[in-house]
């Protein structure tokens, strides 16, 4: 069983056109099995600060210990955090950034992801900093979608806490 595959049953109370006797409205109960979603409110935003935290020790070794301006220290930042991030995340499931914010990686079997996997993720962490743009009530909001990477490596980044109901999930509907 994977991940991806995981059910999660519902019921679900909608009301109905019929009222009982005292004018109240019946409802009517829908059971169904939604596919599970491992992610959680406010990812993105702890997504975006833990890769922050992970890349700005980098940025300012860079600068202080090798005399690079702060762009040269950005782009060298850039591939050295994606290298760490690729062992840290095989390794220990996580990085630094993640651990402070109780994140970790995990691919479709609930396993801390191989290296060429967590590599591919990092890599393509690249995508996840091009915006979108939407209009909403007369203004211009940016988003990042912060979920792309993680499809194309099959990967998820889920809570700590979460990964213990993932594997029981896994076991009971295998």
């Amino acid at each position: 069983m994977r991940v991806s595959e995981l059910k999660v049953h519902r019921i679900i109370r909608r009301p109905s056109k019929i009222v009982d006797k005292y004018g109240n409205r019946i409802f009517e109960e829908y059971e169904y099995d939604f596919k599970y979603n491992p992610y959680f409110k406010n990812s993105e935003t702890q997504r975006l600060f833990a890769k922050i935290i992970d890349i700005l020790p980098f940025i300012l070794i860079l600068i202080f210990l090798c005399n690079l301006t702060a762009l040269q220290s950005l782009l060298w930042s850039v591939v050295l955090v994606m290298m760490y991030g690729a062992i840290s995340e095989t390794i220990f499931g996580k990085t630094l950034g993640k651990k402070i914010f109780n994140l970790m990686v995990i691919d479709d079997f609930a396993h801390k992801p191989s290296l060429s996997r967590s590599l591919k993720r990092n890599i393509l962490c690249l995508i996840n900093f091009f915006p979108t743009f939407t209009d909403q009530q007369n203004k211009t909001v940016m988003n990042f979608n912060m979920y792309l990477n993680n499809k194309f490596a099959g990967t998820y980044i889920i809570k700590e806490k979460m990964l213990k109901e993932i594997e029981e999930m896994l076991e009971k509907q295998a």
